[in-house]
C-alpha cells in the first residue's frame, strides 16, 4: 500500500494502482452501477490532456519537460486496450464528473512518473492537479470529453442507419409489384403494394438523418478554456486561444471553440437536442416492428401477408412455433430510449446557476441509447428485413374478397349503392365483381376499370409517392 493526503486526510491506496486518492474515494462513494465510465469517454479525456500539456507548454506555463512526459503517457494510454482496472469509477456519480476528471488526471501522473523511473504517487515531479489538470476545470473538460465521444459513437449509428434505408428501399423495388390490401384502423381500405409500405418505412428515417445531423454538428463546439464556471479563471490567453485548435488536431475533428464559455457550462440543451432526435429514430424504428409483426402474424391465423427469418424456436412448450424476435427486440430498445430521453431532458433542466451536475447521467444515457440502437438497426436489418418474403397467394385472395372495391364504384353508383354491394359480399362470401356483374349496373369497360389494381396502386420511390395526377382528356 501507498499513502496520499487530499484536503480531507491521508488515505491508503494499492501500490499497484495507478489512480490515486480522488478515485480511490469516488469508489468508496459511488458504488451505484457496474458500468465503468465508457471506454469513449476516456479516450477523449486522454486526448483533452495531452492538447491541454502540449498548449501549456508552448504557452510557457508548464515545463516542457513535465508536458513531454504528460503526452508520453498519455500516447501510450491510448495507444493499448481500454483497462477498466485503470478507470473503475461507476460511470453514475455525484460531483458533475469530477472523478472521472481526477481518474484520468491520476493515471495519467503516475503513468508518466513510472516512464520517469519515479514512484507512483511521487507528485513533487508531476502532479495530478498542478501539471496534469493545468488551465482546465472538470466543468469544461468533462462536457468536452462527453461531446467527443458522442460523435465518434454517432458514426457507427449512421453507417447502421443509411444501411437499414437502403434494405427498406431494396425491398420497396422487390415488393413493387406484389399487391396488397391496405389498413385504416386494422380494417380493409383500399389496395396498395407491399413495396409501398417498405418506402413508407424508409422515409421517416431519412428525416431521422436530417435531425440527428443536425443535433451531432451542435457538439463540435467546445467550451475549453472556461475553467471552472467560463471566466477562464487561471487560464492563459495562449491557452484559450489554442487549445481547442490542438484538440482538434489530436482528434481529427472539426472542432470549434464556444465564445459563450458562461452558456456552454450551464446549459445541456445540445444533449436534449440529441436525445430527442435519437428518440424520433427509436420510434419511427419501433413503429415498423409493430407492422411487421402484424403483416407476419399466423402463420395460419393472423394476417400471414410476409414471412420474416426464422431465427429461432419461438416456444419452450410449442413445437415449430416462431415468434418474430427481432422486432420484439427492436420494440425493447425504442422503450429504453424513452427513458433515457426522460432522464436526459429531467436531468438538463435540473441543472442549478453555473453548472449543472447531472452530466454523468446523461452521458450515461446517451451513450447506451446510440449503442443500443446501432445494434438494434444492425439486427433489425441483417436477420429481418433482408430476408422478408410475401405470401403472394395470401395477398392476392385478400384483394379477391376485397369490399374495398366499392369505393371506386361510388363516383359511379353512388356510395350508398356501393355500400349495399359491399355488405352484400361481406354476407354472403361472394366477391364484389360477382354481385356487381349480376346486378348489371355497370359497363364490362367500367368493371374492367374498377377491378384494374395496378391502376389504382402506384409505387415510386420518389418524393411524389402514391400521388399520380392524371390530366383531363380532351
Amino acid at each position: 500500500m501507498r499513502t496520499e493526503t487530499d484536503s480531507l486526510g491521508p488515505l491508503n491506496i494499492p501500490q499497484t494502482a495507478y489512480y490515486g486518492i480522488h478515485t480511490q474515494r469516488a469508489l468508496h462513494n459511488f458504488p451505484i452501477a457496474t458500468q465503468v465510465t465508457h471506454p469513449e469517454l476516456i479516450r477523449a479525456f486522454l486526448e483533452i490532456k495531452q492538447a491541454a500539456a502540449q498548449t501549456n507548454a508552448t504557452s510557457g506555463n508548464l515545463d516542457r519537460s513535465v508536458a513531454k512526459h504528460i503526452v508520453r503517457a498519455t500516447k501510450q494510454l491510448l495507444s493499448q486496450p481500454f483497462k477498466p482496472e485503470l478507470f473503475p469509477i461507476s460511470d453514475i456519480q455525484g460531483g458533475a464528473g469530477t472523478s472521472t476528471n481526477m481518474n484520468v488526471n491520476e493515471v495519467i501522473a503516475n503513468v508518466a512518473l513510472e516512464q520517469t523511473g519515479r514512484l507512483r504517487g511521487d507528485y513533487a515531479y508531476i502532479h495530478p492537479n498542478d501539471h496534469v489538470n493545468m488551465g482546465q476545470s472538470t466543468n469544461d473538460t468533462y462536457p468536452s470529453a462527453g461531446k467527443i465521444a458522442l460523435i465518434r459513437l454517432l458514426e457507427p449509428l449512421f453507417t447502421e442507419l443509411l444501411a437499414l434505408i437502403d434494405a427498406l428501399g431494396n425491398k420497396a423495388d422487390e415488393f413493387s409489384a406484389t399487391y396488397k390490401m391496405g389498413r385504416t384502423q386494422l380494417q380493409d381500405a383500399v389496395p396498395m403494394t407491399l413495396g409501398n409500405s417498405f418506402h413508407a418505412w424508409l422515409k421517416p428515417l431519412r428525416r431521422d438523418v436530417e435531425r440527428i445531423t443536425a443535433a451531432r454538428n451542435a457538439l463540435y463546439l467546445l467550451n475549453m478554456g472556461g475553467s471552472a464556471i467560463g471566466s477562464g479563471i487561471n487560464v492563459s490567453y495562449h491557452y484559450q486561444v489554442h487549445i481547442v485548435p490542438n484538440l482538434a488536431g489530436i482528434t481529427n475533428l472539426p472542432l470549434v471553440q464556444a465564445h459563450d464559455l458562461f452558456d456552454a457550462t450551464q446549459n445541456l440543451d445540445c444533449f436534449v437536442a440529441l436525445s430527442g432526435a435519437l428518440k424520433t429514430l427509436a420510434m419511427n424504428l419501433s413503429k415498423i416492428s409493430n407492422d411487421l409483426r402484424l403483416l407476419s402474424s399466423g402463420p395460419r391465423s393472423g394476417l400471414s401477408e410476409i414471412n420474416l427469418p426464422a431465427p429461432q424456436a419461438g416456444s419452450s412448450i410449442m413445437p415449430g412455433k416462431i415468434n418474430p424476435v427481432i422486432p420484439e427486440v427492436v420494440n425493447q430498445v425504442a422503450f429504453e430510449m424513452f427513458g433515457f430521453d426522460a432522464t436526459v431532458t429531467a436531468a438538463a433542466e435540473a441543472g442549478q446557476l453555473e453548472l449543472n451536475a447531472f452530466e454523468p447521467i446523461v452521458f450515461r444515457s446517451l451513450f447506451a441509447g446510440i449503442e443500443h440502437l446501432t445494434a438494434a438497426m444492425q439486427t433489425l436489418r441483417i436477420n429481418a428485413i433482408d430476408g422478408i418474403t410475401s405470401n403472394k397467394a395470401r395477398l392476392s385472395q385478400d384483394i379477391d374478397l376485397s369490399t374495398s372495391f366499392a369505393t371506386a364504384m361510388a363516383p359511379i353508383i353512388g356510395y350508398q349503392e356501393a355500400a349495399k354491394i359491399a355488405k352484400e359480399s361481406l354476407r354472403t362470401g361472394k366477391s364484389l365483381r360477382q354481385i356487381a356483374e349480376k346486378k348489371k349496373l355497370f359497363t364490362t369497360e367500367q368493371l374492367t376499370r374498377i377491378f384494374r389494381v395496378e391502376d389504382i396502386v402506384i409505387n415510386a420511390r420518389t418524393p411524389e409517392h402514391g400521388l399520380v395526377l392524371h390530366a383531363p382528356k380532351s
